[in-house]
C-alpha cells in the first residue's frame, strides 16, 4: 500500500518552540500542524508546509516566506509580520484586527488605498 502522506520528512505536529532563535529557518515539506511557534522566526522560509491550527505568538517573522502552505486555523497574535511574504495562499475567513498595514501590498495595491476606495464608495 502506498503511503499518501506528502510530508516525507520530520513529522513534527504539535510541537512547542519556545524562546527559540530560528533565524532564517527552512521549513520544506513538513507537516507543523497544531505546532506552537513562541519564537524569532526572522528570514524563516515555509514551503510547501502544514501549519493547520498552528500558533504564533509574540514571534518575529519579519522577512519570513511563507510559499503554498497551510494556514486554515492558525492563529498569529503579538508579531512582527514587517516585510513578511506570502505566496499561493488561502486568506478565505481570515481575520486581521488592530494591525498596523502602512506599506502593506495585496496584489500589487496599497491596503491604505482599498480602504480609501472603500470609504469613498460608503460616503
Amino acid at each position: 500500500m502506498t503511503d499518501s502522506n506528502p510530508f516525507s520528512g520530520d513529522q513534527l505536529q504539535g510541537t512547542h518552540y519556545q524562546r527559540a532563535d530560528m533565524t532564517g529557518a527552512n521549513f520544506d515539506g513538513v507537516n507543523l500542524t497544531d505546532a506552537r511557534f513562541f519564537a524569532v522566526l526572522t528570514g524563516a522560509r515555509f514551503g510547501d508546509t502544514n501549519l493547520h491550527k498552528a500558533g504564533f505568538d509574540d514571534v518575529n517573522l519579519s522577512e519570513a516566506t511563507f510559499n503554498n502552505v497551510t494556514l486554515a486555523g492558525a492563529a498569529i497574535t503579538d508579531a512582527n509580520l514587517s516585510g513578511l511574504t506570502i505566496k499561493g495562499a488561502n486568506l478565505s475567513d481570515a481575520d486581521i484586527r488592530e494591525a498596523n498595514l502602512m506599506g502593506m501590498r495585496i496584489n500589487g495595491v496599497l491596503v491604505s488605498d482599498l480602504f480609501a476606495a472603500y470609504e469613498a464608495q460608503q460616503g
